[in-house]
């Protein structure tokens, strides 16, 4: 009986298994900034004195189900979608929700949001993961894939959403949020879903 040929099979090397994932250190320390995502008021709601506004992360928390649930598209990457709701507001985290009224150009509100962005990329280690998230959230802010389009609808269905629910448990007359997006939406499930909400309204109304 032939011998049983001994196996010449080392265990991968580090760097073979390795996949550029942030350390426990830099990641804690990201995910720490992260928190004040969970505890900064969506601007919007605050100035409309709504009762218990929602947070950054509840808006974008929704977004991400609103992109995991939506049919698919053609030429549209359903999965890069959740990814790019979950973090297109993450700059916020630093600068806070700043509103149209607030008095900043978009121009000022941009650079001060990259800049958030750049920093929060240092604390995570500017590895792979960190390019990912830059590199969405640029997408987005440009509308530059079909994703940030679909994205940007999303993120305006997700508004009228919520003050549709704010109107309906507050009896709050949130019309302004309504009217800002009216016509504004550029994929059919954005222009879709808006038409279900808008129906509902007048429903209730």
């Amino acid at each position: 009986m032939a011998a049983a040929p001994s196996s010449s099979l080392s265990p991968p090397s580090s760097s073979a298994v390795r996949d550029d994932a942030p350390s426990a250190s830099s990641a804690i320390d990201f995910l720490s900034v992260c928190h004040r995502l969970k505890t900064t008021k969506r601007t919007g709601w605050v100035r409309r004195d709504v009762k218990n506004p929602e947070s950054i992360a509840d808006h974008m928390y929704r977004m991400g189900l609103m992109a995991l649930i939506a049919s698919d598209v053609p030429g549209v990457d359903r999965n890069k979608c959740v990814k790019m709701a979950i973090v297109h507001d993450i700059a916020e985290a630093i600068v806070g929700d700043i509103s149209p009224l607030d008095g900043i150009s978009k121009a000022e509100k941009s650079q001060g949001e990259q800049a958030a962005l750049d920093h929060m990329c240092k604390v995570l280690g500017e590895g792979s993961r960190a390019n990912e998230i830059s590199d969405l959230w640029r997408q987005y802010e440009a509308s530059s894939s079909p994703e940030a389009k679909f994205v940007k609808d999303l993120d305006k269905v997700e508004m009228i959403l919520q003050a549709l629910e704010y109107e309906d448990e507050q009896g709050k007359d949130l019309d302004e949020f309504f009217q800002s997006t009216a016509g504004k939406f550029q994929t059919e499930t954005g222009k879709a879903w808006a038409s279900e909400i808008v129906s509902r309204r007048r429903k209730n109304n």
